[in-house]
């Protein structure tokens, strides 16, 4: 796997009523007792053969330290200038559900720069309920669960399918409250603050060094606010917003419309169609006419007319009109796969019969990554079991769809869905922390938005970093979601911040290193991101 693929497979993404405050959760966490990590091998892959990997115990209910515990996954780069190390620093690649332990193996060594690596063991951790870390799991088997969402859309279009699909929905809340309820109802994100703070003590760090990427900024929110005296540096890169994510700020849309992923995407979409026309013969489009004129009217034409591709593996996949907009989302986390979108949409547009003959890039990247997400849909269950929910129950998720797919024509539609299961779930942590969320943190922290991510919306970075007392925001001028592989100018101001605590002044900007429909260099590819 490349660099630029890691990268973009990471750039990783779709409630409690009590609130504990930072005083009750620091009492909590000192009659913990602090893991002891016994670093050791990752095993035979001689590609893991730079890392080290642990297991630690944690408290499974942090109100009953010494009760059951759950076993966390760890992984990490050991510093290459142990003389000089500053300490630890840790990473959560978003979702949620998201694998820190993956990221860090697969990405660390070229996310980060060298003065980076120099200074820092690099640690990466699968949060409670993820991956290696006592997954929350929703059927038996991953081979269940792979069968039960066979013939399950990315979201419903007609009023049958939207009937079908809340069914659907309903059968796997039930599902997973079956199957993992002892595990949801402690899956809270300030648990997995709680588990951060925990180890933390455990490497020996008297603060925190972190960097959060998507979701993990709402995870260092929630750290800021619980532990604001344990904060050393905070890299907080595509932020999502917690009064939107958790529903503090009175919204009662579902959090699927809350978080105005749709809003965010169709912003970067439009740009995509701007970008493509502006490149001329570099965007493949251009040879079919206006780009956006062909690609609405393929979306329309594959509203009634799907066209069934054959893929390398001997498969066929259905591409409806559900499948060709998730599809672009996904396409849209970063700018370098936006010529491979471009391919996908004119071979698309130039299919006038019921069967493609070739598959497109973007296509058969999308349909891997679509299998391999379904092993885990349990682990991205946490808004379930933390955020507010809608207030009208799941029969008023077509209307919250209509409404926004009017503003937001396509994503709209798709990101109101997303979340319907929870509407079933019925099981909430009572250790949620659901705010306020202005917190008491001393230091400067950076915070990143890129001005047209169709994840996190750049509309949310501002009020983000208000929240804290001395933010330095810094606004990406490009496309996609966070910085990661994107911009030598957001490194720097990383490295500076990370290892010598030098923050760029509030309101600072960085460029992205390459247009979209740039030319790559010599001998590399364009590689498609993966979806949240």
């Amino acid at each position: 796997m490349t660099p630029r693929r890691i990268l973009r497979r990471l750039s990783v993404t779709g409630l409690a009523l009590v609130l504990l405050t930072p005083l009750t959760s620091a009492v909590a966490q000192a009659k913990t007792e602090v893991p002891k990590i016994a670093w050791g091998s990752c095993g035979t892959d001689p590609e893991l053969k730079p890392f080290q990997c642990a297991t630690v115990e944690v408290p499974t209910d942090y109100d009953n330290p010494h009760g059951p515990t759950t076993t966390i996954a760890l992984t990490r780069l050991p510093a290459g200038d142990p003389a000089h190390e500053v300490g630890t620093l840790f990473t959560n690649p978003g979702g949620p559900g998201g694998s820190g332990v993956d990221f860090v193996q697969q990405a660390a060594q070229v996310a980060y720069t060298p003065e980076v690596r120099a200074k820092f063991d690099i640690l990466g951790f699968d949060p409670r309920g993820v991956s290696r870390s006592d997954p929350a799991t929703c059927y038996p088997t991953a081979a269940d669960e792979v069968k039960a969402f066979a013939n399950v859309p990315p979201f419903p279009l007609t009023a049958k399918e939207e009937r079908q699909f809340i069914v659907d929905s309903a059968k796997l809340a039930i599902s997973c409250r079956t199957t993992s309820p002892d595990r949801l109802a402690h899956y809270s994100t300030a648990n997995v603050a709680r588990d951060l703070d925990l180890l933390r003590q455990a490497v020996g760090d008297k603060k925190l060094s972190y960097v959060g990427y998507s979701y993990g900024t709402y995870l260092g929110a929630t750290y800021a606010k619980l532990f604001p005296n344990n904060v050393r540096a905070l890299v907080l890169d595509g932020t999502l917003s917690p009064e939107w994510y958790s529903g503090s700020n009175g919204d009662k849309n579902p959090v699927g419309v809350r978080l105005k992923q749709g809003d965010g995407a169709y912003d970067t979409y439009e740009q995509f169609l701007a970008e493509c026309k502006k490149a001329a013969a570099n965007c493949v489009l251009n040879t079919l006419g206006d780009p956006k004129t062909v690609v609405e009217g393929t979306l329309e034409r594959l509203k009634t007319h799907p066209v069934d591709v054959p893929l390398p593996d001997g498969t066929t996949l259905k591409v409806t009109y559900a499948v060709a907009v998730a599809i672009t989302f996904s396409n849209l986390y970063d700018p370098a796969g936006f010529p491979a979108l471009a391919d996908m949409w004119a071979q698309l547009s130039a299919t006038n019969r019921a069967k493609a003959t070739k598959a497109p890039t973007a296509l058969v990247e999308w349909n891997r990554r679509k299998e391999d997400y379904t092993t885990s849909i349990g682990s991205a269950l946490q808004p379930c079991v933390e955020a507010k929910q809608s207030g009208r129950g799941p029969l008023a998720y077509p209307g919250y769809a209509d409404a926004a797919d009017k503003r937001a024509p396509h994503f709209g539609r798709y990101r109101a869905w997303i979340g319907i299961q929870c509407e079933f779930m019925g099981i909430r942590d009572t250790d949620a922390f659901l705010g306020p969320w202005k917190n008491n943190v001393k230091q400067p922290v950076l915070v990143f938005g890129t001005r047209h991510d169709p994840a996190t919306p750049y509309e949310a970075t501002r009020p983000y970093a208000d929240l804290y007392p001395d933010a330095r925001m810094v606004t990406v001028e490009g496309y996609g979601h966070t910085t990661l592989g994107k911009s030598t100018c957001a490194d720097a101001m990383i490295t500076d911040y990370l290892t010598d605590l030098k923050a760029p002044a509030d309101g600072s900007t960085c460029t992205q290193d390459r247009k979209p429909f740039d030319p790559l260099p010599t001998g590399k590819k364009a590689l498609t991101p993966l979806p949240q």
